[in-house]
């Protein structure tokens, strides 16, 4: 069988995979897109609840975490949220702005596929799917590829003997490994010597295996507003009682944060020093019951604190601080009132562990970005050798940040292959 040769060659049909394609097919050049999975840009499609949030108002470097935090800047700012949104406008794709500057589909995840998928047409790249890679080599360039079908029919055009000048590596991480996720781009990666950063789940719940997996399944469904927090930094966002533990941005944000073994801290009354408020009560009204100063404090906050929550609050948390609770707080010692306030604004937990991969929306670690430019993505240990997106060690925050990454390490490699 004939050699097939392109100019590009990209592993990978998701979101970074299909902008480089179509950056790269722009400038004239000959681009293949292989992927293993039959549908390209999977992880497009269910993001964002099926709406995508693909992008954001506010992309700065600091919502990124990298070993080498100065690693995104470049691309950021050669391919920003306003060229992207430009690009959307011009496929008269509706979106809206959510809470937090996040910017979303109104009809749904599909119009950005679609939209990668037209450029990419227009520019002639080929998408092949179904493409099991089965060995990677490079002998002074150009690199070759040997691919079979996946399915036990393949296609009359498939091409499974390819060279190719350049080779970009776009297979994303580990999580959701459902819908195809796996570590291929690492050992590539391993192959061509690059060190891989240790990887975990980011962007993911918290679980719990103590008592407050009890207490947390008997308030599943409860959203509240919050700053959770730990020694590295805070989030004021919601989080989502579950059966297994704790959701929601605020906790998804955190894991990102967190490693095993390190308590978190949940403040239940944002803005508000419960501290004060107690001695102070105290003071001015100290016929009052400690549990209906509470209940008061809980009616001034934006989104008042559920009864099962102010339930578990006077029962567990209070009383294992204070016998009973009912009790007028001018009989309350100030140490006691100031433990249970510390407990209102700084809850500590201590979570098991998180849901890992299966339901990780991100990557933690990846390919080592000392040994990438990060002006073209290109390897530093093998030319023509490119990473872009998720298989780096680049992971953004919940909100858009991460498919930001993806159109600027995808443009950039585009502008450079």
């Amino acid at each position: 069988m004939s050699v097939k040769k392109f100019d590009v060659i990209i592993i990978g049909a998701g979101a970074s995979g299909l902008f480089c394609a179509m950056t790269a097919g722009k400038r004239g050049k000959s681009v293949l897109v292989l992927d293993h999975a039959n549908k390209v840009g999977k992880k497009i499609l269910m993001s964002g609840g099926g709406k995508c949030n693909f992008t954001n108002y506010e992309i700065l470097p600091s919502h990124f975490l990298s070993h080498n935090p100065h690693f995104v800047k470049s691309a950021l700012s050669r391919y920003t949220q306003w060229d992207f949104l430009a690009m959307v406008g011009e496929h008269n794709i509706a979106w809206q702005e959510r809470e937090h500057g996040q910017l979303f589909c109104e009809n749904s995840a599909s119009d950005i596929v679609q939209m990668l998928l037209t450029e990419c047409e227009k520019y002639g790249v080929i998408v092949q799917l179904n493409s099991q890679i089965d060995d990677i080599k490079s002998v002074d360039n150009p690199f070759k590829l040997k691919v079979s079908p996946k399915k036990m029919q393949k296609p009359a055009t498939f091409f499974t003997d390819l060279t190719c000048k350049s080779l970009v590596v776009a297979t994303g991480g580990l999580s959701i490994p459902t819908m195809g996720a796996s570590g291929f781009g690492y050992q590539v990666a391993q192959t061509f010597g690059h060190k891989i950063n240790p990887t975990s789940a980011g962007l993911v719940p918290f679980t719990f295996s103590d008592a407050m997996h009890d207490a947390f399944s008997n308030m599943a469904g409860i959203s509240v507003d919050v700053v959770l927090f730990n020694d590295k930094i805070s989030f004021s966002m919601p989080v989502l009682f579950t059966h297994r533990g704790l959701s929601g941005p605020a906790s998804l944000q955190l894991s990102n944060y967190w490693q095993m073994s390190e308590p978190i801290f949940m403040d239940l009354f944002p803005n508000f020093d419960v501290k004060n408020t107690l001695l102070t009560a105290k003071k001015s009204s100290p016929k009052k019951q400690l549990n209906t100063i509470i209940q008061e404090l809980s009616a001034q906050l934006n989104k008042p604190l559920p009864k099962k929550l102010l339930q578990y609050i006077d029962e567990l948390m209070i009383k294992k601080i204070l016998t009973n609770s009912q009790i007028e707080i001018a009989n309350i010692k100030n140490d006691t009132l100031i433990a249970i306030a510390e407990q209102l604004n700084a809850w500590q937990l201590k979570p098991s562990g998180t849901e890992g991969y299966r339901t990780a929306e991100v990557t933690r670690g990846g390919v080592d970005t000392a040994d990438v430019s990060s002006k073209t993505m290109e390897s530093t240990l093998q030319p023509n050798l490119y990473f872009i997106g998720e298989v780096l060690d680049v992971t953004g925050w919940l909100g858009g940040y991460n498919f930001a990454w993806a159109w600027a390490s995808g443009f950039v490699c585009g502008e450079s292959v």
